[in-house]
């Protein structure tokens, strides 16, 4: 029988795709002992099932990510036939290659941590990876980047919001996420170049688009400090923009980032529950389960 496992990185959104799956999540015990070692402990029999882990890595990465290696490594020794994992947010992804000499490469150190506690497959969701074009790239065990594109723009459909909105990506590299959400949409799509001019300042300039009177849709894969969605808006605006909408798989949003995208101009922000935040209207856990479904586990 499937049992469904979150960690505290993503135990709402574990239950969810339990609930969707007609389960229950398998119940875990998670505390601290005094000195601020973690402890785990699984709290149903494991042996012989098929295992679906789900633990996004965020905000705390380090003390998520270990305890996800403490979990899989405990489901797999305690007899578990498969352990099948999705990773939401997958942190690190950002630092996929040496920018400067003698740095981590952080990305492959994780995918090597993630597979050394027995991790039999591996999903990520609209994971930060550029340089790195496939996850087959750094992971030797099967892996699977989905995106949520899809479901975000079906959401701001609904809504209403925009009139024939120009989707637009704030930098080169989320290209790809503008073309999968436009597409879904029906819409037109463009990116803006970034020139990066420190840790949280950036300087946006446009490519090719013309948004004079037009209502916008601005998509990335994360919001972290929101300095690159702040600044397309004020671009955007100063074209002649109408009204624009902000749409991000992972809203990490620190430094007072949505204060900040709103003070620009932006009418809504909408993000998914990779990361839970107060802007996370959009569960990803009808793509997990579609995927545990695909993948025979039911």
């Amino acid at each position: 029988m499937l049992k469904i496992v979150g960690g505290s990185g993503s135990d709402a959104l574990a239950t969810r795709v339990a609930l969707e799956l007609g389960l229950k999540a398998t119940r875990l015990e998670i505390r601290r002992f005094p000195d601020g070692e973690k402890y785990l402990r699984v709290l149903e029999d494991v042996k012989g099932e098929d295992i679906v882990a789900i633990q996004s890595i965020h905000h705390a990465p380090d003390d998520l990510l270990f305890e996800y290696l403490l979990l899989v490594d405990t489901l797999k020794d305690l007899g578990a036939k498969k352990v099948v994992s999705f990773i939401p947010y997958f942190a690190y992804a950002r630092q996929d290659e040496r920018f400067h000499s003698g740095e981590a490469l952080s990305f492959k150190t994780v995918c090597k941590l993630v597979e050394s506690v027995g991790t039999d497959e591996v999903y990520t969701i609209d994971t930060h990876q550029h340089r790195v074009l496939k996850s087959s790239d750094v992971f030797s065990i099967p892996s699977h980047n989905l995106s949520a594109m899809p479901l975000l723009a079906d959401y701001i459909s609904k809504t209403g919001g925009l009139k024939k909105p120009l989707v637009i990506g704030p930098d080169a590299e989320a290209e790809q996420w503008a073309k999968i959400a436009a597409e879904r949409m029906g819409a037109d799509y463009d990116v803006f170049e970034k020139k990066r001019l420190g840790d949280e300042n950036v300087e946006v300039r446009p490519r090719k688009v013309s948004t004079k009177d037009r209502d916008v849709l601005i998509v990335d894969d994360i919001i972290s400090t929101g300095g690159t969605i702040v600044e397309a808006l004020k671009t955007l605006f100063s074209q002649g923009a109408k009204r624009i909408e902000v749409a991000c798989t992972h809203p990490i949003l620190v430094s007072g980032a949505l204060s900040k995208i709103y003070e620009a101009g932006a009418q809504n922000v909408i993000g998914t529950d990779t990361v839970p935040s107060p802007i996370s209207y959009v569960s990803v856990a009808p793509l997990i389960t579609e995927h545990v479904r695909k993948a025979g586990l039911t």
